[in-house]
């Protein structure tokens, strides 16, 4: 985990490149331009070292992804750069989606150096992606906010393998695949004699499912995910970046330990 100081650290590095970036002048730069902002990103905030570290132009097949981080001989990033003048959106994550797989990388940074967001891989039949966290590094209260996260895409943590924990523990409290522990024999279990205690009385268990199967397909849209490894503190201001919970068509099987899934 983190510790507070290199949080500390980390946000006072990131003060300096939002003094010395993200300024008027430079809000009509283009993606040549825009490059320059982003070796200072990576190497002077985030702790990576040029050449060692930093593989630029780097050929994946017939074609060139902007950056690929690379430590300890594994490829842990690509980096695809757009001009700062451009908003970030998921249509620019093609190319980078396909560099990844063909590379076996595990995530993706997408930035402009005004905005970043970080994407997970998922190797699975059709390669997908999932949005983890964005900030706008221009906004001094999202600044904040962004060092629980932004951390964990040092060198540091990645080394320390920190980046993984961080992922293993925003997927598992992710609402999508939290709720269907709901579905467990240990939870029914625990809500029938719960309930007994209360009214006196036994309730089928089917009944209960169907009450949480009500309570899993009711409308959850407001859902933000926590600093997924300092759990005990809240962060406001944190955007959105889980997707609403899918109705369930059919009531999921009572399954004893079942697993969930993304």
């Amino acid at each position: 985990m983190a510790s507070q100081l290199q949080k500390d650290q980390l946000y006072k590095r990131l003060k300096e490149y939002k003094n010395r970036f993200l300024q008027k002048r430079y809000a009509e730069l283009d993606e040549s331009a825009t490059r320059l902002m982003i070796n200072s990103l990576l190497t002077e905030v985030l702790g990576y070292k040029e050449l060692e570290d930093i593989k630029t132009e780097y050929r994946i097949r017939t074609e060139y992804a902007d950056y690929v981080i690379q430590l300890a001989r594994k490829k842990h990033f690509v980096v695809k750069v757009k001009a700062v003048q451009l908003d970030l959106t998921d249509k620019h994550l093609r190319q980078s989606t396909n560099y990844a797989a063909n590379e076996g990388i595990d995530w993706i940074i997408l930035t402009n150096g005004r905005e970043i967001h970080l994407y997970k891989v998922l190797f699975r039949k059709p390669i997908d992606v999932k949005k983890v966290f964005s900030y706008n590094l221009a906004d001094p209260k999202e600044l904040k906010t962004a060092v629980d996260f932004l951390v964990y895409l040092t060198k540091k943590s990645v080394l320390k393998n920190e980046l993984n924990q961080f992922w293993l523990r925003f997927e598992a409290l992710e609402p999508s695949n939290l709720c269907r522990n709901l579905y467990a024999c240990e939870v029914v279990r625990f809500l029938r004699r719960t309930l007994k205690a209360k009214t006196g009385l036994w309730f089928n268990e089917d009944d209960i499912l169907d009450s949480i199967h009500q309570i899993v397909v009711t409308k959850i849209n407001s859902v933000k995910p926590r600093a997924p490894l300092d759990v005990s503190k809240k962060k406001p201001g944190l955007k959105e970046t889980v997707r609403p919970i899918e109705p369930i068509e059919e009531q999921a099987p009572l399954i004893e330990g079942s697993t969930p899934s993304i």
